[in-house]
């Protein structure tokens, strides 16, 4: 059986996944207030359809779509719309939010009957993953009814699912098709209607082989469905080096994954996929892990978008009184809190909670050349080379040097054994050069 893989990358000694990928999923009810930021994607932000005192019922729209490169929101629970105002987000910026007071009932929406996929033609699975505001939920945040709409779609070859997640003590995605991969199955049996030349393409890491076994056993005898082994190294599920390692193409930053004949979607979006097309449900929940040696009773929840960190955190166990630090997401890319008043946003995926920072411990010395960046790098650039550019602040020499290429996955600062922030100092040159452009262009 062949395994594919990528160039460099990694393998944390401890992954840190033993901690909860034995634990099924526990739905999590919240009961405080809900915000929803109106920029939970790549593009224009949602527009409000409600106002302050406005009653709302979950599953109905309070935002709509801001452009065709935008996404709705839902709101997740009942309640009464308390505000409209600034937020402070994951990233640490402040955005508009709409924020409900949840009045405890759950009332929904009347949901409309299922329907059977197959009778749905093209334009109809677009236009039902279009108004659920469903967004690509491994992270990036880009809206799925766009990466659906590619300029060629007769030159779709592969449709693959990311089932890899690499990223250390994450098991959200896991659980998900260990509990219902059958759902998750049908997202990808949806799309590929869409795109009649296309094969798809369960992609899952050689440590999830029992993944990989329920998966075979689901789509066998399906000629156009196969399940790819993956070597279990990080970033394996980045979306360059998925479509490398499945394909054995090469995806730069100026391009698309379409313009390589190719569609990614993580676990999560394509049962939300599902979900949409069958039930006429939109986005409104998705799967993260809370987790960490911090973490006193980790697990994997399905929690309502909108719902805070600090209550999610509560009503997950808690965490210890000896946990020095609370991260959104995995230890490779996910972002430090500062605070746990902000919400659950639709590319949430974690929360990791450690009684160790590591990184804070480490004072950087000097770089001693021994090519461990280079080595680690899926990118094949040179992160020393790139990170004194950055620090010079010499735009030139930084793009010169393919720095614009960087996938911020953190390889680098990982091995490097004088503990320098390489990643960190990459991601703040990119920022400042693509914000320049962004300056020219306007």
């Amino acid at each position: 059986m062949k395994i594919a893989t990528f160039h460099g990358g990694i393998h944390p000694v401890n992954d840190g996944k033993a901690l909860t990928k034995d634990k099924e999923i526990r739905r999590i009810v919240p009961e405080k207030e809900m915000a929803y930021p109106l920029m939970q994607h790549i593009g224009a932000p949602a527009k409000p359809v409600v106002g302050k005192g406005d009653r709302v019922l979950a599953g109905q729209m309070i935002a709509e779509a801001g452009g065709f490169v935008s996404a709705p929101i839902y709101a997740t629970v009942s309640g009464t719309v308390k505000a409209i105002e600034p937020r402070r987000m994951v990233s640490g910026a402040m955005g508009d939010a709409i924020v409900i007071e949840n009045d405890g009932l759950h009332e929904e929406v009347e949901w409309p009957p299922e329907r059977d996929w197959n009778s749905c033609s093209g334009e109809e699975i677009v236009e039902a993953v279009k108004k659920a505001g469903i967004v690509g939920m491994g992270g990036a945040g880009f809206p799925t009814h766009v990466k659906l709409s590619p300029k060629e779609p007769e030159k779709i070859e592969y449709v693959i699912a990311n089932c890899a997640e690499c990223e250390p003590y994450l098991t959200s995605d896991y659980r998900r098709l260990m509990e219902e991969p059958e759902k998750v199955v049908d997202g990808l049996r949806i799309i590929l209607k869409l795109f009649p030349h296309a094969k798809g393409v369960l992609a899952v890491e050689d440590n999830k082989m029992d993944c990989a076994v329920k998966l075979r056993q689901i789509v066998a005898g399906e000629s156009n469905i196969s399940v790819q082994v993956l070597r279990t190294k990080y970033p394996q599920g980045s979306e360059r080096q998925l479509i490398y390692a499945v394909t054995g193409r090469a995806l730069s930053s100026t391009q698309l994954p379409a313009d390589l004949g190719c569609i990614v979607q993580n676990v999560d979006t394509l049962y939300s996929i599902r979900r949409a097309v069958v039930e006429g449900r939109p986005l409104m929940h998705r799967v993260m892990t809370v987790t960490g040696d911090g973490a006193l009773d980790p697990g994997n929840f399905l929690v309502p978008i909108g719902t805070g960190y600090e209550e999610l955190l509560e009503k997950a166990g808690g965490f210890s009184e000896h946990t020095k630090k609370i991260v959104s997401g995995g230890p490779m890319m996910g972002i430090a809190l500062f605070d746990l008043h902000m919400p659950v946003m639709k590319t949430s995926s974690a929360i990791l909670c450690l009684t160790k920072d590591e990184v804070a411990r480490f004072e950087p010395t000097a770089c001693i050349s021994c090519g461990r960046c280079v080595e680690g790098c899926p990118e094949k650039l040179l992160p020393a080379r790139l990170s004194r550019a950055a620090l010079h602040g010499d735009k030139a020499a930084f793009e010169k040097l393919n720095g614009m290429e960087c996938v911020e996955c953190g390889c680098c600062s990982y091995v490097c054994p004088a503990r320098r922030h390489l990643t960190h100092t990459i991601k703040s040159m990119k920022r400042t050069i693509l914000a320049e452009k962004r300056q020219q262009k306007g």
